[in-house]
């Protein structure tokens, strides 16, 4: 890449940002920070749930040995 070509990328990637996205409101970003987290929760017991019964399984598999 050329210092020219460099530079023209430079110039349309801020226009593009400044004129050309569409950014996301207040209110819109913490909608959505709210979901995120809920669903990082639900997926986080689901894990923690699983990895539980894993162990009890496995504890009551080797007590027979």
């Amino acid at each position: 890449m050329t210092k020219f070509s460099i530079v023209n990328y430079a110039k349309e990637s801020y226009v593009e940002l400044m004129q050309k996205v569409s950014w996301p409101t207040w209110s819109e970003l913490q909608g959505s920070a709210i979901v995120v987290s809920i669903a990082s929760l639900i997926i986080a017991m689901a894990v923690y749930l699983m990895d539980k019964s894993f162990q009890v399984i496995l504890e009551s598999f080797y007590k027979l040995f």
